[in-house]
């Protein structure tokens, strides 16, 4: 399997995937970290991904999704966006809302 194949696997198995640098407990970026805690905090049963620790999905994650930086949100297999897109949504409400639709299907 190729690793375009292996990430759009990783994005259509889980409703929620964060594609971050580092873990939800050990983050190794002040945006990663603040979208993990975005999610935490809408209690979000998502699946972490540390770029860190696959090089072939960190170089290829962005030609995948045509987003350039991490974080990386994916909800329902579509890319929500990066980090300033999480914390716009989790202010207005919608994070919260978009993570409740996916628990309910």
């Amino acid at each position: 399997m190729d690793v375009i194949e292996r990430i759009r696997s990783i994005v259509d198995s889980h409703p929620i995937v964060l594609f971050m640098k580092g873990t939800p407990q050990f983050p190794m970026c002040g945006f990663s970290s603040r979208t993990s805690q975005a999610l935490k905090a809408v209690s979000a049963d998502y699946f972490p991904v540390n770029v860190l620790e696959d090089p072939e999905v960190r170089a290829n994650l962005p030609r995948y999704s045509n987003w350039p930086t991490f974080p990386q949100l994916f909800i329902n297999g579509e890319l929500i966006g990066g980090c300033d897109i999480a914390l716009e949504l989790y202010e207005s409400g919608e994070l919260e809302r978009l993570v409740q639709d996916t628990q309910k299907a």
